[in-house]
């Protein structure tokens, strides 16, 4: 009889590079091998369930195992393909251990783009992206999300509102200014793209600032009266967005 293999959190759940589909077989990496084959102590037969993030998740079985490599044979699918709401966080890099938090938590929260920007007052010059794009499968993996988000490299501050699609509309997370409070903001300007705009932990420079403010498309807002980190504020943000304009509502 076959089983699936289990873990603490629940079905082993993981992300694939090759497309999924009736009777597809795929070689997993080294890494996922290992941890399927010495971690998680599989063998042929079991069950896992797999994303692509184009096909939806299919429920597969380990079809051969050799000394360091895995084969899985897609079954059935087990939920169609759905995708996040259009909402990117772009977010001046942080610390490594907080920057770890955000992109999993981001993650979590249904970002599809993840945008470092580096501003004037940005501490961290070095962004990993491979260290946020696997931070990024692993919370998808986790939190049954059939999509894992764009990681894009990082931007200078100036050179991103000069190149800003113009039907994207800015959640400009600004506590120095004379802002409204954010669920206010988003009741009164409803769109369908968004993106969250979030600072250093200096804040922005007064002339980001104000560039910021004199773009049609942004919309200052507060997350109230207490100063957060700037992982917290984004992180913050995004709940409120997905509670009054996307898939939390």
């Amino acid at each position: 009889m076959e089983r699936e293999v289990t873990e603490p959190g629940g079905k082993v759940r993981l992300y694939v590079e090759g497309d999924l589909g009736d009777g597809a077989e795929l070689t997993l990496s080294d890494a996922q091998a290992h941890y399927l084959l010495h971690v998680m102590r599989a063998h042929v037969g079991d069950r896992v369930r797999l994303f692509d993030g184009r096909n939806g998740e299919w429920l597969a079985e380990i079809a051969g195992i050799s000394k360091r490599s895995c084969v899985l044979r897609c079954l059935k699918q087990t939920e169609a393909q759905g995708e996040v709401p259009d909402l990117w966080l772009a977010f001046a890099p942080i610390k490594k251990t907080p920057a770890d938090y955000l992109t999993q938590k981001a993650t979590e929260l249904g970002v599809r783009v993840l945008q470092p920007v580096t501003t004037r007052r940005t501490i961290v010059t070095r962004v990993n992206i491979e260290r946020m794009r696997a931070n990024a499968i692993e919370a998808a993996e986790q939190s049954g999300r059939l999509s894992v988000p764009e990681v894009r490299e990082a931007v200078a501050f100036d050179k991103l509102l000069a190149n800003w699609p113009d039907d994207r509309r800015i959640l400009f997370c600004d506590e120095a200014g004379d802002a409204q409070p954010i669920a206010a903001a988003l009741k009164e300007t409803p769109a369908e793209k968004w993106a969250v705009f979030t600072g250093p932990e200096g804040g922005y420079d007064p002339a980001e600032r104000a560039a910021l403010r004199r773009l049609p498309l942004v919309t200052p807002v507060t997350l109230g009266p207490r100063i957060l980190r700037a992982d917290t504020a984004a992180l913050a943000a995004l709940a409120v967005w997905q509670s009054l304009a996307g898939d939390g509502r």
